[in-house]
């Protein structure tokens, strides 16, 4: 049954957000694809994960290279996998449509956005159908921590 989270981004950003969430991906083993709306903001989210610590190496490439199949992380911006991913991110309004193939789903959406909003209600709805999906929401606390709401 994969897991489905849902992260509404209220108090930090997606830039410091997604980092920590990819560090324990891989920490666990896992592999994982970043699915986002654009090239422009694959290779921003790129930038990103080389730059967003000093101390820290998290280890990812930009989908359409032929190490692909190698890479603990790909930045994608279609649905393809082809490094194995178990999980999958959904990113700057890339929106799931299934679960199928992942061991877990994570859709991270701005509560700043009301189209993407309106996305991860239709999401939610879509997913939650399914009843071999185990769907959970998370959303910011003031202090930034992440608080189980459904």
């Amino acid at each position: 049954m994969p897991d489905v989270l849902f992260y509404h981004l209220e108090n930090q950003p997606l830039e410091k957000v997604l980092p920590q969430l990819l560090e324990k991906t891989v920490e666990r083993g896992w592999r994982a694809v970043v699915e986002t709306g654009s090239r422009e903001r694959a290779e921003a989210l790129d930038a990103t994960l080389w730059t967003y610590r000093d101390d820290s190496f998290l280890p990812h490439g930009l989908a359409g290279d032929e190490i692909d199949p190698d890479q603990p992380i790909l930045i994608a911006t279609g649905s393809e996998n082809p490094n194995g991913a178990n999980v999958r991110f959904f990113v700057d309004r890339a929106v799931p449509q299934s679960a199928t193939g992942y061991e877990r789903i994570v859709f991270i959406f701005s509560g700043y956005d009301p189209d993407a909003v309106v996305e991860a209600r239709g999401a939610w709805r879509a997913l939650s159908a399914d009843k071999g999906n185990a769907v959970t929401y998370w959303q910011q606390d003031p202090g930034g921590r992440w608080v189980k709401k459904a």
